[in-house]
């Protein structure tokens, strides 16, 4: 890619962008959220045709020009995005061949698809028949459909945009272990993700992009990306600590639940939340840990309004009073707020832009006698972009439109102003850039050094050792675990776990 140049209206995504990728080799593309490197992407697999950017694309000793995503798929280039484009209610053989079905004189040769889907799925590793329900598969597998599907289309060139960013460590372990014998067969990838470890582990080069410009591009033959590099190309400076400091002044017990329990919301009988019961004091962050399924969102969904599950018992407790926390709004009202981790569906209205956002889970701050101020609503919500260095035109930008970092800002930003004293964090930097993870960090510091609780469920044990003061660890819904994260490591919380299997055996 030569001289890439895209602007949006008001934005310049793209200044002169270079780029080259070699067959059979691992190239990532790394760089904050908002850098360019979708957009990129988009350009390089005729998403954005040829005629709406500026440069030019040679693929194979030509230049290319790209009218639709049609044309990059006849030659081999393929992009998995971020958002899976799978149909739940087909079949992984439906998925596949979707639009390119096998068949005879115009009929459908079903025979012939699952014959193909099962020579696809043998090369990726995947054990389930080919009638298997997209929806009755995990993420993880999912993801390794829809590598299949570009098998199907004879890749040449595989672009995964953030594919880890939602699996566990094995399934992630799994992918990219798959990308390596991929690289063995001459197949080239470019990986977008801001897991460095990942990418430092199976890289061969390293493109780094800042404010949608070419920063460098790092070799790696003979030697292990240093992250430090990386980072500082990315953000612009040393990142000396991950973790922002804090003082930790944990005050008197603020939130208490005790014996929490909740029914899965469809499968009658079967528990999700077993008998939970935690504290958390004035000026604490509490993380939750516990492996994929371990039913930490479901805990935090159904103590938030009962947004989840059904035959929910337990109590809530605010500065020693019971609370009630049936429906949203009671728990809004009576101080609680929940970031979910699943930021396009529950987060944010993406058709609306951020003011809106911003003030919708607070409406009464910028209303008088039941009418919206919208001078009110828009003075808060340019307060909030200011404040969260949220990246965007004006507050008038549709959220759709946004990062995911920037985004996830807004998330923040909605529940920050709905001003609550416990705010649940459920994997609140998850898809995004070590810049923006700094940026959030440092939110949290503010509202614990303000005296208000936070509880933080992640994947990411680094980062659940780095912000949080205490860490629960959950496993199969329950609670197996509670441990000082002075005291904690990955290997202890990780015992903890299989020792709770080991007593269930």
């Amino acid at each position: 890619m030569r001289g890439i140049t895209k602007t949006f209206p008001g934005v310049k995504a793209l200044d002169d962008v270079n780029m080259t990728v070699v067959p059979g080799e691992i190239h990532a593309l790394v760089g904050e959220n908002g850098a360019g490197k979708s957009t990129l992407m988009k350009v390089l697999s005729g998403v954005y045709p040829h005629g709406t950017y500026d440069g030019a694309i040679v693929y194979e000793g030509e230049e290319r020009r790209f009218a639709s995503i049609a044309d990059s798929e006849k030659l081999g280039i393929i992009i998995i995005h971020q958002e899976l484009a799978l149909v739940p209610l087909l079949s992984i053989a439906e998925n596949i061949f979707l639009g390119a079905e096998p068949a005879r004189w115009g009929v459908i040769d079903w025979h012939e698809a699952a014959r193909r889907t099962r020579t696809l799925l043998d090369k990726v590793g995947l054990s389930e028949p080919a009638d298997t329900l997209i929806t009755d598969l995990g993420v993880g597998k999912q993801q390794l459909v829809e590598i299949a599907k570009a098998l199907s289309k004879e890749v040449r060139l595989l672009i995964l945009d953030e594919p880890t960013a939602s699996l566990n460590e094995a399934d992630s372990n799994a992918l990219l272990a798959l990308l390596v014998e991929f690289r063995n067969q001459g197949i080239a990838s470019i990986l977008i993700s801001h897991k460095l470890n990942e990418i430092a582990r199976v890289a061969d080069r390293i493109t780094i992009l800042r404010d949608g410009t070419t920063v460098e591009t790092i070799d790696c033959a003979g030697t292990r990306a240093d992250e430090d590099r990386i980072i500082k190309g990315m953000v612009g400076r040393e990142l000396s600590d991950r973790y922002p400091k804090r003082q930790h002044r944990v005050g008197e017990l603020l939130f208490e639940v005790k014996n929490w329990n909740a029914d899965h919301p469809i499968h009658a009988g079967r528990r999700m939340v077993k008998d939970v019961s935690l504290t958390l004091r004035r000026g604490e962050v509490v993380g939750i840990s516990g492996l994929m399924g371990a039913g930490r969102t479901e805990f935090a969904m159904s103590l938030f309004g009962r947004s989840h599950g059904r035959n929910i018992t337990g109590k809530a407790y605010l500065d020693g009073r019971e609370i009630d926390v049936s429906t949203v709004s009671k728990a809004v009202a009576a101080g609680i707020a929940y970031a979910t981790e699943d930021r396009k569906s529950w987060g944010l209205v993406l058709g609306e832009d951020i003011r809106t956002n911003v003030s919708m889970a607070h409406l009464d701050g910028v209303s008088h006698r039941g009418v919206i101020d919208e001078v009110a609503e828009i003075g808060v919500a340019e307060d909030y972009r200011r404040q969260m260095r949220i990246r965007a035109r004006n507050v008038f930008q549709e959220t759709v439109d946004l990062s995911g970092g920037n985004q996830q800002k807004v998330v923040l930003a909605k529940w920050l102003f709905a001003d609550p004293r416990v705010l649940i964090l459920d994997e609140p930097t998850r898809g995004i850039d070590v810049g923006a993870k700094y940026e959030i960090y440092g939110i949290v510091n503010r509202l614990v050094a303000d005296g208000r609780g936070v509880i933080l469920i992640s994947s990411e044990m680094p980062e659940l050792l780095g912000v949080a003061d205490r860490i629960y660890v959950m496993d199969e819904g329950a609670v197996v675990a509670e441990m000082p994260a002075a005291e904690a490591s990955q290997e202890k919380i990780m015992r903890a776990i299989m020792s709770s299997r080991e007593l269930v055996r």
